[in-house]
């Protein structure tokens, strides 16, 4: 089950689910609307390692927006920061979004419940499309959890990513034992 725009509401109200920036337009029916951030960072390497700390550079997307290539991977970052105490996020790209071939996401389109930050995009494109700092990325859809949390994710002494800043971050793969 999907949270409705009045329970999303509710839940802002009694301060489980928390956008901010918050704009009563970017709220639909089942759905809150994320924009991109100002930053896109890539990979400084070509090859990648996944035991591995994989640096990347920061680059701030200019007014006139950023030309986004094919066979290039970026990460972005969404312009609202967000909490959910009681519910699982998902993050989903839009349908305007994707009809100008642009994924947001390649694997990591669900949040945990306690998850605090910044959503850092896995963007991707089919052909070159130019983007722009604050326009529509996706939309955040909230399910309902069955029982009880023992441990939120931003209480897990090895959560990777709880308190993401408004900047991409980069994979901490890295840190897992394996």
């Amino acid at each position: 089950m999907i949270l409705s725009d009045k329970r999303i509401l509710e839940e802002m109200e009694k301060g489980t689910i928390k956008i901010v920036p918050y704009n009563r337009e970017d709220l639909g029916s089942n759905s809150y609307d994320v924009h991109l951030g100002a930053n896109l960072a890539t990979y400084d390497n070509a090859e990648l390692d996944a035991k591995a700390h994989n640096t990347i550079s920061h680059f701030e997307i200019p007014d006139e927006g950023f030309v986004l290539q094919p066979h290039a991977f970026y990460l972005g970052v969404t312009e609202e920061y967000t909490e959910t105490h009681a519910h699982v996020p998902f993050l989903e790209g839009k349908s305007s979004t994707g009809r100008l071939g642009i994924d947001i996401h390649a694997t990591a389109g669900k949040g945990d419940v306690g998850f605090c930050g910044n959503w850092t995009l896995e963007i991707s494109v089919k052909q070159p499309v130019r983007v722009y700092k604050g326009m529509p990325i996706g939309q955040l859809i909230y399910f309902p959890v069955d029982g009880e949390i023992e441990v939120k994710y931003n209480q897990k002494g090895n959560a990777k990513y709880s308190g993401q800043p408004n900047k991409p971050v980069e994979s901490m793969m890295w840190k897992n034992k394996f």
